[in-house]
């Protein structure tokens, strides 16, 4: 048994766990910490058991399931928010993205499958979404920004959307697959479009009454 030790908190990883395809018996299993960050990044096995910021990270994924949940319906097909796994053979990736939307006709084409886990339901997404979104937090910087910028090229996913929200402002980019990698998105004014939902962003960040962050997804 692998036994790794975060925040004083322990997450043991069976020993027959050797590969992407045992990672994912595993983590559609009873026994898969379901509390626990825990992802299979080619080869790597990536676990994060720290403590969820509750503005930097809580509330900036609030906001984009908020506002791409109502999109996605009118456009046909599902974002999923924070805590669906998402695998994909090829690349060697296991993950749990802080948002994933898939549209009809990825999962019409079956560019999307929907897996079943060992109970009733389906507790896993395998293939390649339209986009993937990951917040940045402080034990994330790595994973974020080169491991999954990697994998989900490899993983053919059309845009990468990256927000850190953890400083005076956030930053907000939508990567585009590009034949090499990803290529960030111009942001004319703070605006970035998105070739997947046909539309144009922004984000911005104010203060409530109390100093506390607050965080707008703006849509046009």
């Amino acid at each position: 048994m692998n036994t790794f030790v975060v925040d004083r908190e322990s997450v043991s990883i069976p020993e027959w766990v050797t590969d992407h395809d045992s990672f994912r018996r595993w983590a559609r299993s009873e026994e898969f910490p379901e509390k626990a960050r825990v992802c299979y990044l080619r080869g790597e096995k990536w676990v994060d058991m720290s403590k969820e910021q509750v503005f930097s990270h809580n509330q900036v994924k609030n906001e984009f399931a908020y506002v791409l949940t109502g999109l996605a319906k009118r456009l046909g097909g599902t974002y999923f928010p924070d805590g669906v796994l998402l695998s994909h053979s090829e690349a060697e990736l296991t993950s749990k993205p802080d948002g994933v939307y898939v549209s009809d006709e990825s999962f019409d084409t079956r560019r999307v499958l929907l897996i079943e886990g060992e109970e009733d339901g389906f507790v896993e997404l395998e293939g390649t979404p339209d986009m993937v979104l990951e917040v940045v937090s402080t034990s994330s910087v790595k994973k974020d920004m080169a491991d999954l910028m990697t994998l989900y090229w490899r993983a053919s996913i059309a845009e990468y959307w990256l927000v850190d929200g953890r400083g005076e402002r956030c930053d907000f980019d939508i990567f585009r697959r590009g034949a090499k990698g990803y290529q960030p998105v111009r942001k004319p004014g703070g605006w970035l479009k998105s070739g997947v939902f046909d539309a144009s962003f922004h984000l911005s960040k104010a203060t409530d009454k109390r100093g506390n962050p607050v965080f707008s997804l703006e849509t046009r």
